[in-house]
């Protein structure tokens, strides 16, 4: 099972492994105060992807499939999430504001459905 969680919320039990799907560190935020497991730089947008994007919700349905585009390139970075998710939760942590518009909501819907092919 894969959730999702802001970086600035605190852990909990329920988390079961916590991945960080930053390809930056988050602002103001210490590593020791941030209670992950594992920081995969690999599964988060390209720096050129995330520039464009910029959080500008018009753009929106293009990122998710430029996204989506990426993640099929490059399967290898989403083992080791699939992996762990064979074991127990996921939660992929994310630092975006904006809770209903951020690369971690495409991440794990496309992590769900390679887990169920």
């Amino acid at each position: 099972m894969f959730k999702i969680k802001r970086v600035y919320e605190p852990r909990a039990r329920s988390d079961g492994q916590r991945f960080l799907v930053e390809r930056l560190w988050p602002r103001g935020m210490k590593k020791e105060a941030l209670a992950q497991d594992v920081w995969l730089k690999e599964v988060a947008p390209s720096t050129q992807l995330r520039q464009w994007f910029g959080h500008r919700v018009e753009r929106w349905e293009s990122f998710t499939q430029r996204y989506r585009r990426e993640l099929d390139a490059n399967q290898d970075a989403c083992k080791p999430l699939l992996e762990a998710a064979r074991h127990g939760t996921v939660t992929l942590l994310y630092s975006a504001r904006d809770t209903e518009h951020n690369a971690a909501l495409v991440l794990r819907d496309y992590l769900a459905a390679q887990a169920h092919e």
